[in-house]
């Protein structure tokens, strides 16, 4: 029986698992090319960026070159931490008081924009997981139902010849097979994405370090209330 053939007479609910599962694969082969490309562009923007950033004369060249980057994923960044700033030099308190919160903003910004530029990169990700994960067993659902309908016409036929249970275990395969087939790209192609979100984050919070860095070099203000210049603010990033 050719595989045309074996379709035909595949039993409605075998069709609507192979339907599923077809939708399915399609669906995570779009995914994985798209994100091949634009996971891809972002690490090459990031390390790019980050090395423009470091080697601007001063902050406000830094983040206008940052602007004019096409698709920064460090830009909006380092564009709510200048917001914030903005926010506090404007704000009526006194200006002790105004420099010790500085740093704690900006760390608070910096640390929120970088969780929510990984979130906008994962988005479509969780679906390679359910792919990987549900595939296979919704692929054994129609194994299962193929074996069942083999059984059912040895009943019918009181016969178990070759003939017989052929079809229905052929079908069984084929559905096992194709749940096998969406499965495992979803699976490799969801772990490679996964260390790649994971190098982009590691610009990011190193962005992020640097853009503090240079904040306590370059604005008075904002560095006036600290006392030990080296004291580990590229990892109190995480915290």
């Amino acid at each position: 029986m050719d595989l045309f053939e074996m379709l035909r007479h595949a039993t409605v609910v075998v069709k609507f698992v192979i339907v599923l599962l077809v939708a399915m694969s399609l669906i995570s082969w779009s995914i994985i090319f798209y994100k091949i490309k634009s996971l891809r562009r972002a690490r090459r923007q990031a390390v790019q960026d980050f090395k423009r950033f470091q080697a601007a004369p001063d902050l406000g060249s830094a983040v206008q070159i940052l602007a004019r980057g096409p698709d920064s994923p460090l830009y909006p960044l380092a564009y709510q931490a200048v917001a914030e700033l903005k926010r506090l030099e404007g704000a009526v308190m006194p200006a002790a008081q105004k420099s010790r919160i500085a740093m704690d903003n900006l760390r608070r910004v910096l640390r929120q924009n970088i969780n929510l530029s990984l979130e906008n990169l994962t988005a479509t990700l969780p679906f390679l997981a359910t792919c990987a994960s549900t595939a296979p067993f919704i692929g054994l659902f129609g194994t299962v139902w193929g074996i069942m309908h083999s059984f059912h016409a040895i009943g019918v036929t009181k016969s178990a010849s070759l003939a017989t249970v052929a079809p229905g275990l052929s079908e069984a395969l084929l559905v096992t097979a194709i749940g096998l087939a969406v499965a495992i790209p979803a699976s490799i192609a969801y772990n490679f994405f996964r260390g790649v979100l994971g190098s982009i984050e590691v610009e990011l919070v190193n962005f992020a370090g640097a853009f503090l860095n240079r904040v306590q070099r370059e604005l008075p203000w904002v560095a006036g209330h600290v006392e030990d210049p080296d004291n580990g603010l590229n990892e109190q990033i995480l915290t």
